[in-house]
Order: C-alpha cells, then structure tokens, then sequence
C-alpha cells in the first residue's frame, strides 16, 4: 500500500504538468524515479491507474494556415532525407490554444532527429513577426551565423513565405523546404509536437486558460518538461535534450519515417 502510494503521488506529480501523458511513458519515468527493480511490471501499473482512474480517455480544428498569398512557395527538399544528427533538419508549424475570450497561437521550430523543441514564442496573433521570434530562439540556440547543412521545412502558410522569415533563413545559409500540399504527413512531426502540447498539456485539463499569461507559464513549464523529462518513442524513449547530442540513426519504436528526398532540389534550392 505504502509503495502504491508514493507511485500515485509521483503519477499526481508528473499529471500536474503534463495532464495527457500516456501509461507506458509514465512507467518507464518511474521506473527510471525509484529504479526497476522496485516498480510493478508495467501491466501491473496500468491496472493501477485504471483502478484510481487515471487512465486517459480516447482523444476526442481551427486553420493556422494560409496559403493563398502572392510569396513564393519553395519546394520540398525533404523526401527520402532521415537526419542523423542535430541541426540537420529543423520543422516548424503554428498552433493555436483557446482562452476562455478568444485564443493566442504557438509558433514553434522542432528538430526533427531530437524532437528538441528549439524555438517557440507564444502570441496573440499569427503575424509573420512571432514566428520569427520562434525561429531566431533556434538560430540562437544553434550557436552560429553559417548553418549551412541546415533545412527549414515548414508549411506555405504566409507566416514562412514572407520576405521577413526567408530573408532570415537565408542570411543564416539555412536551406528553405515546404510541403507540396495539404496533408498533415507532409510536416508529420510538426504536427505531432502540435498534437502532444495541445492533448497532453491542455485539452486533459478540461478548461480554457482564462488569460494569455496563464497560458503562457503552462506553455513555459511544458516545453521544459517536454525537452527534459518526457520520454519519447521516436528517439529510443529518450528525452530531447539527451538525443540532441547523439549521432546515428536514432532506435525507434516504430518504422522510420522516410521522407522521398529530390537531391537535385537540394542543390537548386529553390
């Protein structure tokens, strides 16, 4: 009883930041908290949480995206490309989260071989000028004016083709990578770093931030959480900073994520 509820208390603890992470990532952080050896077996712990229901419920969209403008669209030059180390390839998207009056928007720059969150401002519009406050949080943490190697792939969303955002990347010798269309796979990781701060940070809570500062020190507190503590799938159930300083291809959980590269595009960018 007493070892039940220290793992209660410790599942309480991790819920308060990230409400929505999943039983399988909250026993392996565990198991890592109080060792192996002294945790349950991980169908015992899930038996647990659906005794104190604490398992999740299945989950249950508002366009950031607009693509009709006069800007040029770049093409895609990451089909067929797995990155094997960090600054390789960065993803960037927008996402908006809801206020009780209204809602702010997330502009974020994920790495794509770490999953780090790298960049990320959060606003209270979709002007091009946040985004690029995402993407300059990158560049600075990059550590370097020439990131030559480097492609920025992102959506054709206005806020990525305006003069302002691609200047920036060119001035940083960062390779300019957009989808071809409108499928959410075409910026799939993008879009999973979206869904994992919108369902496990905010929707599990069941409430609206009543204000852009609440929601703001949520974010804060999450994406800290999210680069440190929570481990993922995708990098070997690893956090995000300790795969940012690995090489190699990553051991997964599932099969790669293989991107159909164009090599001539890669040299005739755009």
């Amino acid at each position: 009883m007493a070892r039940e509820i220290r793992i209660l208390d410790a599942v309480r603890e991790i819920r308060e930041i990230d409400p929505g992470i999943g039983g399988v990532k909250l026993w392996l952080m565990l198991c890592v908290m109080f060792n192996t050896g002294w945790m349950p077996g991980r169908d015992k712990f899930m038996n647990l949480l659906r005794r104190h229901k604490l398992m999740q419920k299945p989950r249950k969209s508002r366009s950031t995206t607009n693509s009709n403008h006069r800007y040029h669209k770049w093409k895609n030059l990451i089909k067929g490309f797995v990155p094997t180390a960090a600054n390789q390839l960065w993803v960037s998207d927008i996402t908006y989260i809801e206020l009780k009056n209204g809602c702010c928007y997330l502009h974020l720059v994920t790495d794509a071989y770490s999953k780090k969150i790298v960049g990320w401002y959060l606003a209270e519009s979709l002007a091009s000028v946040f985004t690029l406050k995402a993407l300059r949080m990158a560049i600075e943490q990059a550590g370097g004016d020439d990131l030559s190697g480097l492609i920025h792939h992102s959506d054709r969303g206005v806020q990525y083709c305006c003069d302002l955002y691609v200047e920036e990347l060119q001035k940083h010798n960062i390779l300019i990578s957009m989808t071809e269309d409108y499928k959410p796979t075409d910026n799939g990781v993008a879009e999973r770093v979206n869904e994992t701060i919108k369902y496990e940070s905010i929707y599990r809570q069941e409430r609206r931030f009543a204000t852009y500062g609440e929601a703001l020190e949520q974010i804060r507190r999450f994406v800290d959480f999210y680069n440190c503590r929570r481990p993922h799938y995708s990098i070997g159930m690893q956090t995000p900073n300790t795969a940012h300083e690995q090489s190699g291809e990553q051991k997964k959980m599932w099969k790669n994520k293989i991107y159909r590269k164009n090599e001539q595009s890669l040299q005739n960018n755009p």
